[in-house]
């Protein structure tokens, strides 16, 4: 028999001590793993309490990280949560995307700058 999960017990194990993690509607317990997350543990916390099915697919995790799971599994999520989570996981994964996409841009943005205004004042006020 198959442990059904509910939308508040996945809440529940959302901290770095206790972590459920919803995967294409399966919840794993990553708890063990997240100091070994080669992301490190704020990408896996980012996700927790909603469906980090997207996030998964989106870093095209290896075959080996893939293998992790069944042994990492806890059950299946429940049915009815499941509409209840994706609103959330729309409008929270949404934002996360925008900072994320918003931080890059500035890590790039911000050294050039500086290395335009460093050239422009070594070669023209120089």
């Amino acid at each position: 028999m198959v442990k059904v999960v509910t939308y508040e017990e996945l809440k529940e194990n959302s901290t770095k001590k206790s972590l459920y993690v919803l995967i294409h509607g399966q919840v794993y317990d990553v708890t063990k793993f997240i100091d070994e997350h080669p992301g490190g543990d704020d990408v896996i916390l980012a996700e927790a309490a909603k469906d980090a099915t997207q996030a998964f697919e989106d870093v095209g995790h290896s075959d080996e990280a893939r293998e992790l799971l069944p042994g990492l599994l806890v059950g299946e999520f429940e049915k009815d949560g499941e509409l209840k989570l994706a609103s959330k996981s729309s409008s929270s994964g949404a934002s996360v995307s925008d900072a994320v996409e918003q931080g890059s841009n500035l890590m790039y943005f911000v050294p050039l700058t500086l290395l335009g205004a460093y050239f422009a004042w070594r070669f023209y006020g120089a």
